[in-house]
């Protein structure tokens, strides 16, 4: 089992540095005196065949001259020492060792052989092998730290990295909030031990609350998931080589095989892991799972100093779909009586810049129990914010703008274990991934599509073909239509167009035709037309029952392609704004669109066409040539130069046009205009 073959890595009772230096600059040396410092309280071996003592300690040539047992070799040689090296700790009797030394198998060829040199020695002596070309490890509770720098503080998170460096950073931001770890290990290339090892081996360390995991790529996906079948604690995972290029660095930096981002995702899934997508995010999750503790549901209280902090963290709680519930009536008035008269009681509750720390502790007493949790913003600097906090309890901690004070008080925060987030988002975002999805509610997301507010007293809608006659009368392709006033004229259009046709409402009171009915596609008889016209003649009356049925436009079926929205609207404080996005749900549901403030130049209108999520639809796909995306270009600029010559203008919506390879034609559209 890990937990038995890694004790002699994790709680070795003697360390050997082979590789030991006299020189402070090099790395034999910083190593021997992080361990000397750490405070490792088994005997350290320096092994260096030229010098009598370094730091104070004795050295040996050869760690087979040491006189007592080794459990832990940390090698720092010159690659092709190492395999030689590997040989003696075995002859040694040595359990495990930390290679620290790169030029294995990240180098190419003749490296990977001598890594697989190196594994065959190992094996044959049952060594246990960390790296090569690693960071080494730091396990502040026994403590050890064979690693660079030097950090003590203990912690509850185990970093396991495939990077050095990001598990590095991680460790210190650990260490500068007073937070520290459990553990600290750089895995290198894994030519032995491996995330599934190390996972199992954290998932039953007793100072470890949560595991934070980065990789570039999975050693062994199968013996991996039966890791994670009996995972018991939160593990977040981050993991590089998630674009093309990204994974071929991956693979160029560690042989890696970063393999396909959706089966990572695909997996996360499954098992419950959480996934961050940044540096920034690994941290900020590990801090979360390791010190808030997880709520029971989705309400959440914001208390601040500050009315921005509290709009910026209810953004983000709405993004995260977190509930930033009213405060229920029953308490309002005892909220009342602990905060300042100004205070306006609602949430966000912004207590002003007259808060204290009393004012907040108060606050939390009085509604802890009506939410899952409590948002504490100190957006000033509020002195003993830090006794009026609960270690354990159901708050999450921000302190922002305070200074010194804000430094002060945070130290003393961390020092009882509650957890700091220095801005809304990040503490807001780090918490929500404590509730599993089902304890969510609705995400909602800042609208793409802007909304267009008209004044319908100052207005007029354009019928249907008024609408497609003012747009050909501008240059605009429009599918061929005729006004058909009677049942009788749209078969005769129909006949002489040739099924199918379609049929749309031509009304000037309706401005979203599909909600009463008043659009039908493929009508493909003559009985069809009469029964279709008839039909919305009957709905159209329902609907506006004090004015005649207008009749209706009949147009062509116009050929498959792609449908396309473009638009614009004239808003009273920003001006004019170009729209441009697939069309259909991709703009209703999706909003999958892009937007301009006029004026634009002909590259800002590419980069609307190339912006959207779906523009790869315009390369070509499965058989289909490609759209000359200047085609769309043209037809914005069309809609632009509407928008700045012809100020009666409000809205104008061309929904759908659709693309060809090389050409585009518009099959509906609305306009809203000044009176």
């Amino acid at each position: 089992m890990a937990g038995e073959s890694l004790d002699a890595l994790f709680r070795p009772a003697s360390v050997a540095v082979v590789g030991a230096s006299e020189n402070p600059a090099k790395l034999g040396h910083e190593i021997l005196k992080n361990i000397v410092d750490s405070g490792f309280h088994g005997a350290i071996y320096p092994i260096n065949p030229k010098a009598e003592k370094i730091l104070g300690l004795a050295c040996f040539k050869s760690i087979e001259y040491v006189p007592d047992k080794v459990d832990l070799a940390v090698i720092v040689v010159p690659a092709r020492a190492v395999p030689g090296v590997v040989d003696e700790c075995g002859r040694k009797g040595v359990k495990a060792a930390v290679i620290i030394t790169g030029g294995f198998a990240e180098a190419g060829p003749e490296g990977e052989e001598l890594q697989n040199k190196v594994v065959e020695i190992a094996r044959s002596h049952n060594i246990r092998i960390l790296g090569p070309n690693c960071q080494g490890i730091n396990v502040p509770y026994h403590p050890l730290c064979a690693s660079w720098p030097l950090l003590t503080k203990k912690g509850r998170v185990a970093v396991i990295s495939q990077s050095g460096t990001v598990a590095a950073a991680m460790m210190d931001w650990f260490s500068q909030e007073g937070l520290g770890v459990s553990a600290f290990v750089s895995m290198g290339n894994r030519c032995d031990i491996d995330e599934v090892d190390l996972v199992e081996y954290f998932n039953r360390d007793q100072n470890t609350s949560t595991i934070a995991l980065y990789i570039e790529g999975l050693k062994d996906p199968p013996a991996f998931k039966k890791v994670l079948d009996n995972l018991t604690k939160p593990l977040v995972l981050l993991k590089s080589g998630r674009t093309p290029k990204g994974i071929r660095a991956a693979e160029s930096h560690t042989r890696s095989l970063a393999g396909d981002d959706a089966l990572y995702e695909a997996l996360c899934k499954k098992y419950g892991l959480c996934r961050a997508d940044t540096i920034e995010e690994f941290y900020d999750f590990a801090k979360a799972f390791a010190y808030l503790p997880r709520p029971e549901g989705n309400k959440i209280l914001f208390v601040t100093t500050s009315g921005g902090a509290g709009i910026l963290a209810t953004d983000q709680a709405e993004k995260e779909g977190l509930d930033v519930a009213p405060i229920p009536p029953e308490i309002v008035e005892s909220v009342k009586e602990v905060v300042p008269q100004h205070a306006i009681v609602s949430n966000p509750l912004d207590l002003t810049g007259d808060a204290t720390a009393e004012m907040f502790g108060e606050v939390v007493s009085r509604t802890r129990g009506f939410y899952d949790v409590i948002g504490l913003i100190f957006g000033d600097p509020v002195e003993r914010a830090s006794q009026v906090v609960t270690p354990g309890g159901n708050e999450v901690v921000i302190f922002l703008g305070g200074a010194d004070v804000e430094r002060a008080e945070k130290a003393k925060m961390h020092e009882r274990g509650v957890p700091v987030f220095p801005t809304p988002e990040r503490a807001v975002k780090a918490l929500a991934q404590l509730l599993p999805a089902h304890r969510k509610g609705k995400k909602e997301t800042p609208p793409r599509v802007p909304q267009r507010k008209v004044d319908l007293k100052d207005t007029r809608l354009l019928s249907l073909s008024q609408a497609l006659e003012y747009l050909k009368a501008q240059g605009l392709p429009c599918i061929h239509f005729e006004k058909a006033p009677n049942e009788g004229a749209a078969v005769h259009f129909a006949h002489i167009m040739g099924f199918p046709v379609a049929l749309k409402v031509d009304s000037s009171k309706v401005a979203h035709k599909t909600d009463i009915g008043g659009v039908q596609l493929n009508v493909r008889s003559a009985h069809e037309v009469r029964v279709v016209f008839e039909r919305m003649r009957k709905r159209y009356a329902e609907i506006i029952p004090d004015e005649a049925f207008p009749g209706v436009v009949v147009m062509p079926m116009a050929e498959e392609g792609i449908e396309v929205i473009m638009g614009a609207h004239r808003d009273e404080s920003f001006g004019t704004v170009l729209l441009f996005g697939l069309g259909g749900i991709h703009v209703e549901i999706f909003q999958d669109v892009s937007t301009r403030l006029l004026p634009v130049s002909e590259d800002e209108l590419y980069e609307m066409v190339n912006e959207i999520r779906g523009a790869i639809i315009f390369q070509g796909y499965r058989g289909r040539p490609p759209i000359d995306t200047r085609l769309i270009v043209e037809g914005l600029k069309g809609i632009a130069k509407i928008m700045e010559t012809d100020g009666s203008i409000v809205t104008l919506d061309i929904n759908p046009a659709i693309l060809y390879p090389e050409e585009f034609v518009i099959v509906d559209a609305r306009i809203i205009k000044k009176i």
